[in-house]
């Protein structure tokens, strides 16, 4: 049986002071290196393949913290910037209080929790998806195919891409999922490549 665990970076320095991130290269926060940490606890008895990670810092930091936890730091590692966050253009660095006064709360909302509305100079979900889908069926789904257990660790939106897929959630569905910082999602799947089952660890 094939297994992917979804890790979503710990907090990072800029969710803490509540800004737009995207992919400016910020780090963990000292509470998302404990995240990272408690992530690799809860993943003792796993033996992982590979792992795949975006090209942005708090990711890779996550991931290095937790193989080290788990003693696998040896395994192949795959960084590709299709799983970086979402990019928020002109919104990036902004927090996000000034941001509503600056823009107005409905503008700011329909940036943030549309489908397919970009902010200025930035990505929707949608084009979000366009990258990590083709990715993940490029290079990950073949991994699971061969019964391999995967670590993907990555950010809010492109894992919510991901699982949008994964659990066939529609447009309007995946607007209401959030995944939490640093607490790693089980995905179980049988020889054909269906989903068996899916929890939080």
């Amino acid at each position: 049986m094939a297994r992917m665990v979804l890790l979503r970076h710990g907090e990072s320095q800029w969710n803490l002071e509540n800004r737009f991130t995207g992919w400016v290269d910020v780090p963990l926060s000292p509470k998302g290196e404990e995240e990272a940490r408690a992530a690799g606890r809860k993943l003792i008895g796993f033996r992982f393949d590979r792992a795949y990670v975006s090209v942005l810092k708090r990711a890779i930091d996550t991931l290095r913290i937790v193989l080290e936890g788990i003693g696998q730091t040896d395994i192949p590692i795959e960084k590709d910037q299709a799983l970086n966050e979402r990019m928020y253009g002109e919104l990036q660095g902004l927090n996000k209080a000034e941001t509503i006064a600056k823009f107005g709360e409905h503008q700011v909302k329909l940036w943030r929790r549309s489908y397919d509305v970009r902010p200025p100079g930035g990505e929707s979900l949608k084009d979000t998806a366009e990258r990590a889908l083709p990715y993940y069926e490029r290079r990950i789904r073949p991994d699971l195919m061969a019964g391999k257990t995967i670590l993907v660790t990555a950010h809010g939106n492109s894992l919510r891409a991901l699982v949008m897929h994964l659990d066939r959630l529609s447009h309007e569905e995946v607007l209401e999922l959030n995944i939490p910082t640093g607490v790693p999602l089980l995905y179980e799947f049988n020889s054909s490549g269906a989903v068996l089952t899916h929890r939080y660890l």
